[in-house]
């Protein structure tokens, strides 16, 4: 809507006139004495005094609530009415056409969170989803059954976090599944794979995924090997070692915390098109991104996977995990029930109280990940001004090598930051004198963290394959959080000082 360039003149009469057309005279005199002291107030010295015409509106529409006096009134259609309607369309009741296409709109993931309403069948109306601390449910009969027996099986909180999460992805059908961590939800995506099939996974991985490939996995019959996903040139080596009898490719992007970018659409064309019996899946760790800001099952991914403990809670004070699936067979089943098999036959599912929390953290995820990012993007900049930075690995910045793919594919690079000094002993030192980043082997959080990844979070990654990998060991990531971005510069920089560099 485009309104008319007006002067603070025209405003005023036009205000003037509404007030009068509505029966608000006492409040139109009012405006017009107030207008004429700030007039004085502008001119002279005179103290501007609390305004009475905001007290006013305020009263005269409160007023007539609660005496029930404040019924419709058909006024004439003032000049102001007219300006503020112009160029609105808003469609007839009777044109159902226009009806339908108001709904097909995409409604923004900001006001999906925070509209999804997770108890809608509540006899008592609770706004906010009642925690189901139960382990059995009673039946009505020995004969007879509910819609819930034993929470291990299914929880009436746990399946309201389930859809929610599952409606954030965007796409029709989805399914999602609660796990009491990220690396039980990677553990179940495995079990898809048979004995004798082949898992190909992105060679730049967690350190918890690398642990769970290849000192689990590979124990159950199954072949796993890494492959360098990323980049431009990922779909063409994935394309060059898939096979017949690869089932599942795992991938992530930006990876953690290389941050390298993996082309979703390429690579799960390439899946698609593989010959394997019962079709090649696609699996991506989306823990990075969020679906805030990245949803793979919209550009062809098959299974997305969350370490639901970083953004979706928010404020590190539980674990849990997610698997989303497409609406798809594998095998005589769906890919949901092939999922929710493994989740309730090796007892993986998520407590009540642990899905609230999840639940919870998620109203404000779309406000967190925004003001992240936001502080993100600033330190990311300001290190690239820092003489001793040898490196910046950081997708939301356009220096980064993959940046232009990366923003085809999600709305932002997300808030982890991660920089090398070309010194383990500088990086030790900024790790460990840092006040307000907490040292955690975690990220997502409200409040900023780091840590050193080579002897934390990916420790368990052995060092010959970390220097294949061209893993620095001076790697630094940060979890940037919510704070003033200013005092995060500020306690990096006296770090970085207290170990006698100059910035210059």
């Amino acid at each position: 809507m485009t309104l008319p360039s007006l002067s603070q003149d025209d405003v005023f009469d036009l205000v003037i006139e509404y007030l009068k057309s509505k029966g608000y005279t006492e409040t139109e005199q009012v405006l017009q004495r107030e207008v004429k002291h700030l007039s004085s107030v502008v001119n002279g010295n005179d103290e501007v005094q609390g305004s009475r015409l905001g007290d006013l509106l305020e009263k005269s529409y409160v007023t007539e609530m609660a005496s029930g006096d404040h019924l419709p009134r058909k006024k004439a259609k003032t000049q102001l009415d007219t300006i503020l309607m112009k160029n609105q369309s808003v469609p007839a009741v009777s044109d159902m056409n226009a009806i339908v296409e108001l709904e097909k709109r995409t409604m923004s993931i900001d006001t999906k969170i925070i509209s999804f309403n997770p108890c809608e069948n509540d006899p008592y109306g609770a706004s906010s989803m009642p925690i189901y601390q139960t382990a059995t449910f009673a039946q009505p009969a020995a004969d007879q059954f509910g819609d819930y027996d034993y929470t291990r099986s299914g929880n009436p909180t746990r399946d309201a976090l389930q859809k929610q999460i599952a409606g954030l992805e965007g796409v029709e059908g989805a399914r999602a599944f609660c796990f009491t961590t990220g690396m039980a939800a990677l553990t179940a995506v495995t079990r898809i794979v048979n004995a004798g099939e082949e898992v190909i996974v992105n060679d730049d991985s967690y350190g918890g995924t690398y642990r769970l490939m290849s000192k689990v996995a590979s124990r159950q019959g199954m072949r796993v090997r890494y492959v360098n996903m990323s980049g431009k040139s990922g779909p063409a080596n994935l394309a060059a070692a898939i096979n017949a009898s690869t089932k599942l490719v795992m991938i992530e992007s930006p990876t953690n915390p290389m941050q390298r970018i993996c082309n979703i659409r390429e690579l799960s064309r390439i899946c698609h098109s593989n010959n394997h019996p019962t079709g090649t899946l696609l699996s991506i760790d989306n823990t990075m991104m969020s679906p805030v800001l990245q949803r793979p099952l919209e550009l062809g991914a098959d299974i997305v996977i969350h370490s639901a403990t970083k953004f979706m809670c928010g404020h590190s004070d539980t674990m849990a995990g997610a698997v989303i699936t497409r609406d798809m067979k594998e095998g005589d089943k769906t890919l949901a029930e092939a999922l929710y098999f493994f989740q309730n036959a090796e007892g993986t599912a998520l407590a009540p109280f642990d899905c609230w929390l999840i639940s919870r953290g998620i109203k404000t995820m779309a406000l967190r990940v925004e003001r992240q990012q936001i502080n993100a993007v600033i330190v990311a900049k300001w290190l690239q001004t820092i003489p001793i930075i040898t490196s910046i690995f950081y997708a939301g910045i356009k220096e980064h090598k993959d940046h232009d793919l990366h923003m085809t594919q999600a709305s932002g690079g997300g808030s982890v930051v991660c920089f090398t000094t070309g010194s383990v002993a500088l990086s030790k030192h900024i790790v460990t004198n840092t006040k307000l980043f907490k040292i955690t082997v975690s990220f997502g959080s409200v409040n900023s963290l780091i840590s050193l990844p080579g002897i934390m979070s990916h420790a368990s990654i052995p060092a010959e394959v970390k220097s294949a990998r061209e893993f620095p060991e001076d790697l630094v990531r940060m979890s940037i959080g919510i704070e003033s971005v200013e005092d995060l510069i500020n306690d990096l920089q006296s770090a970085i000082i207290s170990f006698n560099k100059v910035i210059v």
